[in-house]
Parts: C-alpha cells; structure tokens; sequence
C-alpha cells in the first residue's frame, strides 16, 4: 500500500485588488467590477451556498476581476502565487492542458481514460480531463481556490481541491467593453463583450477573443521561433428572469479553436540512451540558463472544442432548486517530436475526440433559523476515443507517421458516474456551529484498447464506489474573528491504463485513490476590516485503496 503524509502550514490573505470597492460596509451592494458584496466581504459560493468569505471554514483564495486584471493574467495559470499551495503549469502534449497542483497532489498527464487530482468547475460544470482545463482569463467574474479534497460538494477527483470559476453574467443592459494588447514575441491579444438587454427581465451576451504569439523558444534546425500559438474563443450567453425574480434561466455556449507549437526542449544527458544517437552539441546542455534553444523537428497540435451550459434556479420560498446541464466536446489533432533533437527517435501523431455530458440538481434551504442545508444528485458520462501513430528510432523524418506506423494504437473508453451528497450547517450553540455532511459516488468504467496488425485486446471493466464524508466545527467569538477544525475525505476514482500492451495489463484496473485531510485554521478582520489574515494548517493523508474485487 502507498502511502504519503503532507505536512504544512499555509498563510492565505487576499491581495489588495481582490478588495477594491469592498472597503465600506453595507447590508447589500455590488463591486465595482461586478462581484457581489454583503456588509463589505467577498461573496463565495465553495460550499454551495452564497457565503462571505470570512464566515466560510474552508481554507480558500479568492481572486475576482480587478486581480486578475492587474495580475494581466492570459489564462488561469497566471494564478500560480495567488494562492498558498497553488502550482499551475501547461501540459504541452494536448490542447489547453494543465498541470494543476494544490497542497502536492497533482497529476501530470492527458489521458481521457485517467482524471484529475484537482478539480475545475466552471459555471458549475466540471471538467472531465486535465485537457480544457487552462482556460482564458478573459470574462471571468471571480476565480476561487478551495485548498484540500472537495468530495462532498464537488465529487471525485477533487482530493487536491477546486478551481471554482465564475464567469460574468449578461448585464441586461446595452454595453461593450473592449481590449487590444500586444507585446514581446509578437504577441498580440483581442478581447470584446457585448451586452444587450432590457434590464429587468432578458439580456445577452456575447464575446470574441483571441490571442496569437511567435513563441520564445529558439529553434536552431528550424531557424525560427519556436512555441508559437494562435487561438480563438467566441460565445453568447441568454439570461432570463421572472418579474417577480423567483426563477431565471441562462444558457450558454461557447467554441474554442486552437492552434499552437508543441515544443520539447531537449533535456537528455550522456546516461540516458537517446544520447548515443544525437549530436554531442545537444546532450547534457544547460538546462537552466539555455532551455530555450531547441532542436525539434516540425509539430503542430489542433484542439477545437464546444461546450453548453443550461442552469436554472427557482426560489420556491422556503427551498431553492438548482439544476445544471453541462456538454463538452473536443477534437484533437497533434504531431509531436518528443524526444526534442535533431535526430528522428521519437515522433508521434495523436488523433483523439471527448465527449462528456453532466446533470447536477440540488435543492438548499433552511429547516431552522439555525440549520441549512444543502442536497443533491449528479451524473456524468464521458466518452473519448484516440489513435496514434509512432515513429520510434524510426530515422525517417521525412515519412508521416501515419504511413510510417503500420501498426498504431487505437483506445476507446467510457465513463459513467452518479452521486448523491448532502451537507448540512447547525448553529448548535451561540457562536459555535457544526458542519457535516457527506456524498456517495458510483463508477463504472470501460476502455477497449489494440493495435491495428496485432489485434483488438479484451475490454476492461469495473465499478468503482466511495462515501466521502466531512465534518468541521467553527468557533466566532466576535464578527472579525473565526476559528475552524475539520476533517474530510477525498476520493480519486480508478480506472484502466490506455498504454497497455498485454491482454492481462488492458482488463487490470488501476485502484482508486483517497485522500483523508486534517485541517485548522483562523480567519481574521484586522483595522476595521481594511485587512484580512487567514491562516492554515493541515495534514494529508494520501494512500491507496485496498485491492479491488472484480
């Protein structure tokens, strides 16, 4: 059994910027860059719920517009320093794929049939697959990172933590805002949303952006730069609202298309066996000062990807019901020289389609002026397919890999989940609350894999089911100071590799993962709430699950 303990403690304060125009106190108004503010705080919505920031026991950055604008944040990798134990890098090998790491739990690759560590939830839609995860920072209205595993709010594959986003809303009023920048490399971006409405009841809106670079990396064998990018993103979103504000509606949808240069620095040194078939001038280079020169032959990767969201809401009083519809789609094309030298060892030519489709319906409410609570249900269900042609120490640039690779590996796989979750919050005691709560999720996974000449492997199958629960106790002796414990669990759900080459290794499943988190911490409004200092610590217990009975 693996087994790993993280130990840290971590100081979290929002930036200056996060605060801009929630400096005065009032019952109920609106930021100047659109965040909604009760009594001054920060909104956030981590479990669930509108809550402040302040009042919520869960060791969370909040970054909302005027931050990441003043950050000039291209996508949300541009958080990284943002926040306490946040780590995001881009995966180059698929489309908009990120590496994302929160408190050391990361995972590092983009196979459909594996999932993340640390979740993304957009408008309440979750992203399957680490590919599509680094998005554009543009039109965002408030970026939360939730620190620990998420499970019970959130689902598997949250053991890491969140990335919550929260797009803008349509303004329901006639407007246009606009940006144009262009910088270092060629580096040129365009960004505009148009809003259009009748302030009450109906409003639009739609977006245009895109961005395009000449890449930093010099490609000597190429002679020209290296890393090059072009992408576009464009959408609507069309909200409605009830006169009497008890039920809205807002569909959205929206298309990414994506062109860049995968580029692999070399990185090989003279033990490794590629060394002995590259020129001695691109072995055991200087990694650190001199990355940015690079051998690599011609590559090109092709993303476009749709996705819809459906949300509606319904305030029947004493209970809200949410429901939201989530669909994404991407195809992918992508040719690259992994081995990053001169020589032909390692070339690859990647041909992949996702699909996922979500259903999540909650209802919140109170039972009591002193118990909330929130309950649900979700499903999801993914389907991806991939081919893939190698050329491995095949010596013939020249010659596609499709025609090269007579043999190329082709994977189908299947995902089908449903969950049901509660949590609830109870003001036990004047100032003293309990919060508990807990989710049960079922997986049922299928992935067929082969090769083209050698034939179609056996398909794998299994079922995979946890109960993640979670319990925290908070403490507020007076309105500028909170005091919280808590003890969670998160789950990772298992599966089956896409790299197998036996029909033994293609129907052995990989097992689930679990995450038991052990947290403290402190949340303080210092000098009439003009500074907030929150601090944790916590402590992880990552292991693996017992063997798995198929």
């Amino acid at each position: 059994m693996r087994s790993a303990i993280y130990r840290s403690v971590a100081i979290a304060a929002l930036s200056t910027s996060a605060l801009i125009g929630l400096a005065a106190p009032a019952h109920a108004q609106a930021s100047d860059d659109g965040a909604e503010a009760i009594d001054g705080e920060i909104i956030v919505s981590a479990r669930r719920r509108d809550e402040t920031l302040q009042t919520t026991p869960v060791a969370i950055t909040a970054v909302n517009a005027a931050a990441l604008e003043n950050r000039a944040a291209v996508n949300i990798g541009d958080l990284t320093g943002a926040a306490p134990n946040l780590l995001i890098t881009q995966q180059n090998s698929g489309a908009q794929a990120a590496n994302l790491s929160i408190r050391g739990l990361t995972y590092a690759d983009i196979e459909k049939s594996q999932t993340p560590t640390v979740g993304v939830v957009i408008d309440g839609v979750t992203i399957g697959t680490n590919t599509g995860q680094l998005i554009d920072a543009f039109d965002i209205e408030q970026i939360e990172g939730l620190c620990g595993p998420q499970g019970t709010l959130f689902g598997a594959n949250t053991i890491g933590g969140v990335l919550n986003i929260r797009r803008t809303k349509p303004t329901m009023e006639p407007g246009v805002k606009a940006e144009l920048s262009y910088g270092r490399w060629n580096t040129f971006a365009g960004k505009v949303i148009v809003n259009y409405g009748n302030a009450e009841t109906w409003g639009i809106k739609a977006w245009y952006s895109h961005n395009e670079t000449d890449g930093f990396y010099n490609n000597v064998v190429q002679k020209r730069s290296g890393g090059w990018s072009k992408g576009d993103n464009y959408g609507a979103s069309l909200l409605f609202k009830s006169t009497d504000g008890n039920f809205d509606v807002q569909l959205t949808g929206e298309q990414t298309v994506q062109r860049f240069d995968p580029v692999v620095a070399n990185i090989a040194n003279s033990t490794e066996l590629f060394c002995g078939f590259e020129p001695a001038a691109e072995c055991g280079r200087n990694s650190t000062t001199d990355i940015y020169t690079v051998f690599s032959a011609p590559a090109e990767s092709y993303y476009k990807a749709r996705n819809a969201t459906l949300e509606m809401n319904a305030d029947l009083g004493d209970i809200k019901i949410t429901t939201i519809t989530g669909y994404r789609h991407s195809r992918e094309a992508q040719t690259q020289d992994f081995d990053g030298s001169s020589v032909d060892l390692y070339y690859v030519d990647r041909r992949q389609h996702y699909t996922q489709w979500s259903q999540e319906v909650r209802a919140a409410g109170q039972l009591a002026d002193t118990f909330d609570y929130v309950v649900g249900g979700y499903w999801f269900n993914s389907k991806y397919d991939l081919r893939q042609w190698s050329r491995v120490f095949g010596f013939s640039p020249t010659v596609p890999p499709i025609v090269f690779d007579t043999n190329h590996q082709y994977v189908w796989g299947k995902t089908e989940s449903l969950a049901a979750f509660a949590d609830f919050n109870w003001a036990f005691a004047d100032q003293f609350r309990l919060s508990f709560g807990g989710r049960y999720s079922h997986d049922d996974k299928t992935l067929s894999n082969g090769y083209a000449a050698g034939g179609r492997f056996p398909t794998g199958r299994a079922s995979f089911s946890k109960f993640t629960p979670k319990v925290g106790l908070d403490w507020r002796p007076n309105s500028d100071t909170m005091l919280y414990a808590s003890w969670s669990r998160g789950y990772r759900s298992g599966g089956f590799s896409p790299r197998a080459a036996t029909a033994l290794t293609a129907t052995t499943p990989f097992q689930p993962e679990t995450v038991t988190a052990w947290e403290i911490g402190t949340k303080l409004s210092l000098l009439d709430r003009k500074l907030q200092l929150n601090f944790a610590g916590f402590i992880s217990d990552y292991k693996d699950s017992a063997p798995l009975r198929r």
